[in-house]
């Protein structure tokens, strides 16, 4: 693959398509491109998370790490319309049709915030669409299909940049990863690395997938 979907400012060509999805048990039109994952569909993992994970509550703050085009993102803009749901990502791209499929579906609680390469979000946010994170932001729910095809050490990096920010007293994040890429493996490792205060599990297992629970209990 000559382009990666997370690369920063994708080079390929930006053909925008129409998809119709289900989201939320409602068909949701949505915008795809090239240089984003999973351009052509809904991806598998993705899939097994949405249709796994418990509903969100109806209020609060929400992350989708690594939001690609959107999928979770708009899963939990639509399930919680009273939440704040901040989507962040590497890729302009896909923070482009983040935002522009939150507007065509009427996701008025939608953000997006841009990171660097480390998951840090950039104090000079660009493109246009995207809202700086307050420093100090916790996040009642996490859900994330998490780009594995980074590497590990980035991984590892980018989900210990994000879960410390669980609130305490209930935050919960849901991660979807293929067992064959390691997803038994990252469950100890998460645990170890998060230490007292969080429970690391795994929540559910389908079609080669691990759908892992962390839970932040004080």
């Amino acid at each position: 693959m000559a382009e990666q979907y997370f690369s920063a400012e994708p080079t390929s060509k930006d053909v925008r398509r129409t998809l119709n999805v289900t989201l939320q048990g409602r068909e949701v039109p949505v915008e795809t491109s090239n240089g984003v994952f999973s351009g052509s569909r809904l991806d598998l993992g993705t899939s097994v998370l949405l249709r796994e994970v418990p509903e969100p509550p109806s209020s609060g703050t929400f992350l989708d790490l690594g939001c690609g085009w959107g999928p979770v993102t708009l899963s939990l803009a639509l399930a919680a319309p009273d939440a704040n749901v901040w989507a962040v990502d590497v890729n302009e791209r896909a923070l482009e049709l983040t935002a522009a499929n939150a507007r065509r579906n009427g996701c008025a609680n939608v953000h997006v915030t841009r990171t660097d390469e480390s998951g840090v979000p950039l104090s000079a946010q660009s493109p246009a669409v995207c809202e700086a994170m307050p420093d100090d932001l916790a996040f009642d729910v996490i859900w994330s299909n998490p780009p594995i095809r980074i590497g590990k050490d980035a991984l590892h990096a980018l989900l210990m940049a994000w879960l410390p920010r669980l609130k305490p007293e209930g935050g919960v994040a849901y991660l979807v990863v293929q067992k064959n890429l390691g997803a038994d493996s990252l469950i100890p490792w998460l645990a170890g690395e998060l230490g007292d205060g969080f429970e690391v599990s795994k929540y559910h297992s389908a079609k080669g997938y691990r759908v892992i629970e962390v839970v932040h209990n004080n």
